[in-house]
């Protein structure tokens, strides 16, 4: 029976206290059932594959990747903060961003590799929008940290007489500031106008985990301005970045070419870890964020790639191309072996 029907059936026949009781539960049940229908209070990763034996070879593969990730990194740490011999600026950049990497790693990492042995991969909205912005958070101030890197080799490589005075210790420790918070302005503006949308049945990530592009998909609203959003801010702010980059160090190796051939073949192989690096980072971010025909296994590939590959890459690039890191490990190999047999 409509409710025009209901209208008119009480006008002729007025309605016992009863009825009236009946109604008014039946009215809060669909008001109910309406409510519960709009609200997503969690979504579903349909992950990188079905097989289940695929699933455990992938569960092994990204296992030994994680683990790399967090012993390579903690090492770098460890290593620049214990040795004398690497207090410098460059090495202070480096130690942040293997923090960076080992961090922006353990935001995804942990949950997918936990997921493999799910049936069901869950995550409530909260840690949905959570991994979203810490992703945010710890990719942008990753993207700092790289321009600022490259900023200091090209006052050691080009302005060499001014390196001391041009990157102190308050500067450095400036400059990390600045990166920490630039990443916490960016997810902070990435989350503002996604936090509220409206999420009304449609809960299925294609993906391991919760980033900003899938998900606005999912709402139950025209997401075309969002998408807009989305590029016009990690977007352009990636190409950006990007483009600053890849100028400074086409400045820096035609700086190079007229330096003595000892030099410029140390400048050059430090150069070479660091273009490495950015190329790593900012490819698959141009694709996810700025490219606007986006493929759907192209994007799960790149996921992955940025947030268990690079992270492991990155130390292993800057270990073995460094011949100060590997002396300086190798210090502290010596140190902890010594300290065990004195204990």
């Amino acid at each position: 029976m409509t409710r025009k029907e209901e209208s008119e059936y009480n006008t002729d026949f007025p309605l016992t206290p009863f009825s009236k009781v009946t109604t008014e539960a039946i009215s809060w049940n669909e008001s109910m059932s309406e409510t519960n229908h709009t609200m997503v209070t969690e979504f579903i990763f349909l992950g990188l594959s079905n097989s289940q034996e695929l699933q455990i070879f992938l569960f092994v593969f990204f296992l030994v990747f994680y683990v790399g990730i967090v012993f390579g990194n903690l090492l770098i740490v460890i290593t620049v903060a214990s040795d004398s011999h690497l207090q410098s600026p460059m090495y202070f950049l480096l130690a942040n961003l293997s923090l960076i990497d080992l961090c922006l790693s353990s935001v995804t990492a942990p949950k997918m590799i936990a997921d493999f042995f799910s049936k069901c991969k869950v995550i409530s909205f909260k840690g949905c929008f959570a991994q979203i912005f810490l992703l945010h958070f710890f990719g942008g101030s990753e993207l700092v940290i790289l321009i600022a890197m490259a900023f200091d080799r090209y006052v050691a490589i080009c302005k060499p007489l001014r390196y001391t005075t041009i990157m102190r210790g308050n500067v450095c420790v400036g400059i990390v500031a600045v990166a920490w918070g630039t990443g916490f302005l960016h997810s902070v503006s990435q989350l503002a106008f996604a936090v509220n949308l409206p999420f009304c049945g449609p809960n299925e990530v294609d993906s391991f985990h919760c980033d900003l592009p899938r998900v606005i998909k999912l709402a139950c609203t025209d997401t075309y301005r969002l998408d807009i959003m989305v590029i016009a801010n990690s977007g352009v702010l990636t190409v950006c970045s990007f483009v600053l980059l890849i100028i400074s160090y086409t400045v820096i190796l035609m700086t190079i070419q007229y330096l003595p051939s000892e030099r410029s073949s140390k400048a050059m192989s430090t150069l070479t870890a660091h273009i490495t690096v950015v190329l790593l980072f900012f490819g698959p971010c141009i694709f996810i964020y700025a490219w606007p025909f986006p493929i759907k296994s192209l994007d799960k590939f790149l996921a992955v790639f940025y947030s268990v590959v690079t992270p492991l890459l990155n130390p292993i690039i800057y270990t073995l191309r460094n011949k100060d890191m590997k002396t300086a490990m190798r210090r502290l190999r010596k140190w902890n072996m010594n300290s065990r047999i004195k204990s």
